[in-house]
């Protein structure tokens, strides 16, 4: 599709692949490509696979774009707030292929999708905000709270604590962790068998069963488009 995101369709089911730079950073026009992904696996009635380059599935958003100010930060979180938010209600199966490092932005995306796939090895997932000095936003912290186990929640959010494959599991970033190999051929797996699910059933019953969630989520997104917290 583009340089930055590549879309390759085999028996029904769309592998979404992130490729941009080292971080695997998610800027304006990584999000522009990934919804472009999104349509035509809509319309190709496809089970998606989301997976990065090896070794880092993204380590977040693009610094660059963060760091020229406010307007700027606030811009980008509600462009991307607003893409996990449509990952959340996909209609379709949305499989998380975590191919490495998964940190802030990255690991909200592995939050907001159906099932999640990572790799063993000295991989770190987590949401790091408070550590880098941002305060975190009102949107991502509902989307730790609506996936997180709630013992991790409070260690994750507000301590920015930092995971291994295996403590992802623990924490609800991941469902499972295989060789780093095998990562494709399980997710496709996993793809296939989401392919025998019924689904319109699938999109009804994930509508329904995070409606107050979804609801919870456009509020945030619209109050952190109010403000972020990021003035000095």
């Amino acid at each position: 599709m583009t340089d930055l995101v590549n879309y390759q369709l085999n028996d029904g089911v769309a592998t979404i692949s992130i490729s941009n730079g080292k971080a695997n950073a998610l800027s304006h026009e990584v999000f522009a490509a990934l919804n472009t992904a999104l349509d035509r696996a809509e319309q190709d009635k496809a089970v998606v696979i989301l997976t990065g380059q090896p070794g880092i599935f993204s380590g977040g958003y693009d610094l660059k774009e963060m760091q020229k100010g406010p307007k700027e930060a606030t811009a980008l979180v509600t462009v991307g707030s607003t893409f996990t938010r449509r990952l959340a209600a996909f209609p379709l199966p949305v499989i998380g292929a975590c191919s490495g490092h998964a940190i802030a932005k990255g690991a909200f995306v592995m939050l907001s999708v159906d099932y999640r796939i990572g790799i063993q090895g000295s991989f770190k997932l987590g949401l790091n905000e408070v550590a880098i000095g941002m305060t975190m936003h009102h949107a991502g912290i509902e989307i730790a709270r609506h996936r997180l186990a709630p013992a991790h929640f409070y260690r994750s959010v507000v301590n920015a604590e930092i995971y291994s494959p295996t403590g992802a599991i623990e924490a609800g970033f991941l469902d499972e962790a295989v060789e780093p190999d095998t990562l494709m051929a399980r997710a496709n797996e996993v793809a296939q068998q989401f392919k025998q699910l019924n689904m319109k059933a699938h999109a009804q019953t994930k509508v329904k069963a995070k409606a107050e969630y979804l609801e919870l989520l456009d509020r945030c997104i619209l109050k952190d488009g109010e403000s972020l917290g990021l003035q000095d």
